[in-house]
Order: structure tokens, then sequence, then C-alpha cells
């Protein structure tokens, strides 16, 4: 057995043991052929496209271009329009109503029509809440309606779903505010006299 050699101290002269020759590799074997009918992999392999995106790799997807938001703002003038000044035209109306209608008093076994019947005094006004009422139902809907499609085609979401949450919550206010007034005129009227 020989002991390595070292390197002289003027960095002349042998390194170490000689060097081994290289063994030849042997050739690795094709894979098989596909069969009929398989999916045949690219002659340029995976690496030219990966996921989709040129170049290989993860890359962030393009951004759609962001949609106007005049969906989302015309939907929520639409249910600030149903929620809170069709509320406020109907309690008005309801005051009036409740000035204008009689103290009389409804027995239990009078038939509908006789109810209707109390309401003759103030059939302008009871037309006029109706008609507000329904305009205040129309404005709702297409509330609700461009509000949903703000939301989903992201034109203005925020804004629709404001919209939407209005316009569901505006029948309520408007029962409300009608009844409240509709006491309020009545009770005036009886205090009143008249």
């Amino acid at each position: 057995m020989s002991t390595p050699q070292f390197p002289a101290p003027d960095g002349d002269g042998p390194v170490g043991p000689p060097p081994v020759p290289a063994m030849p590799v042997p050739a690795m074997p094709a894979p098989p052929a596909a069969p009929p009918g398989a999916y045949q992999v690219p002659v340029g392999g995976y690496q030219a496209s990966v996921g989709g995106y040129p170049g290989g790799g993860y890359q962030v997807p393009p951004a759609r271009p962001q949609g106007t938001r005049t969906t989302g703002a015309v939907a929520l003038v639409l249910a600030l329009l149903a929620a809170i000044v069709v509320p406020i035209v109907g309690g008005l109306i309801a005051y009036q109503i409740g000035a204008l209608l009689p103290g009389v008093a409804i027995s239990v076994d009078s038939s509908f029509s006789d109810d209707l019947a109390v309401l003759s005094p103030a059939r302008t006004q009871v037309l006029w809440a109706e008609i507000t009422f329904w305009t205040g139902t129309a404005l709702g809907i297409g509330a609700i309606v461009l509000g949903i499609v703000a939301a989903a085609k992201r034109r203005g979401r925020g804004l629709g779903i404001t919209a939407i949450v209005l316009s569901v919550l505006g029948p309520v206010g408007f029962f409300l505010v009608v009844s409240i007034f509709l006491g309020i005129g009545a009770f005036a009227s009886a205090s009143s006299g008249l």
C-alpha cells in the first residue's frame, strides 16, 4: 500500500493518486411506445408551457378590467328612494287619511265591504297612498335586480349589496311609518274635535 502523495511546498509535483479512467455509462433503453389511441406527450415536453402560461412556472393570471360602478350606484339610488323617500311620502299621506277618517268603531260582525266604506271620506288620499306603495314596490324590485347584477358582474359590488339590503328593508319601513302616522293623524283629529 502506498501512502498518498501531497504537493511539494513550491507547488510542483504529484497531487494525489493517479486519475481513474472513466467508466462508460450504459445507454438507457427508450421507454416503450404508447398504445394506439393513448395520449401522446408533446414533442417539446411540458417545459414550454406550464399551467397554460408561456415560460413555465406560476404567473399571476391577467387581471380582468374593472367594470364601472354605475350599475351599483343606480341600484343604490333606487333603493334609497324606495326605502327612505317613499315611506316619508306615504307617512304624510297616512297622516292626512287618519285626520280625515271619522272616529267610527268597526263592529266585529260587519262585512269587509262595510270596513272599506269607512275610507270613503279619504278616498283621494287612499288612492295616493296606494300609488305611493306600488311606486316604492317597483323601485325596490328594480333596486334588487340591479343590485344582484352589480354584485355578480363586479360593477359596484358594495353599492349593489347595500341596495339589496335597503330594498328588502324598505317595505318594513313603509308599513311602520304609515301605521305610526295614520295613528298620529287619527289622534290629532280626535283631540281637535273634528
